[in-house]
């Protein structure tokens, strides 16, 4: 056997590992941008309904408005909440803010018990439908970003793909949770 065969096998190898270890680089940093973008798509999604009661709300608060003219500060809260989650510069802030008008959204359907003509209205009731709907809506893809924020963020600590997460700066990204844990507990019901 020649003298440059054993040098030659050895180099060969060499590259071949190389080559493997460049192929998984890569593989992994695809997938972690493949990740990356499903969760930036299912926030994106989750955004265009909570848009959507954005623009909702406004004529929902104007016909309570007509009924219940004393209940001043549930209206405020209701816009203020509504407008806190439109001026978010952050996720952060946005997910925050989302908990809020739920809460003032929340309240604001406990004023049809003071105003019985409220409930048979036809614009109220219509619009408390779409609200309901798109609050069904905003669970669902708020599940889904939870969804796509679990694998990313488990794509980007697991071994031996975090070298290359960190290696390319990926950040773990907040999932959308309950502020308020008061509404954690389980209701009473008392009969």
């Amino acid at each position: 056997m020649p003298s440059w065969v054993i040098p030659v096998i050895i180099v060969a190898v060499i590259l071949v590992i190389v080559v493997a270890i460049v192929w998984w680089v890569i593989a992994v940093y695809n997938k972690l941008i493949r990740l990356r973008n499903n969760v930036d798509e299912s926030y994106s999604t989750m955004d265009v309904y909570m848009k959507k009661r954005y623009d909702l709300v406004p004529n929902l608060v104007e016909t309570v408005k007509g009924y219940a003219k004393h209940e001043n500060e549930t209206l405020e809260d209701v816009m203020k909440a509504r407008y806190s989650c439109m001026n978010a510069s952050t996720t952060e802030e946005k997910l925050k803010g989302e908990n809020e008008l739920t809460n003032t959204l929340g309240r604001l359907f406990m004023l049809t018990e003071n105003y019985p003509d409220l409930k048979a209205n036809q614009n109220f009731t219509q619009l408390q439908n779409e609200l309901s709907t798109l609050e069904t809506e905003i669970a669902n893809s708020r599940k889904y970003y939870n969804g796509c924020v679990k694998i990313f963020n488990n794509k980007i600590e697991v071994f031996p793909s975090n070298i290359i997460a960190k290696r390319f700066k990926f950040t773990k990204r907040d999932l959308f949770e309950i502020e308020d844990k008061e509404e954690r507990k389980a209701p009473q019901v008392k009969f």
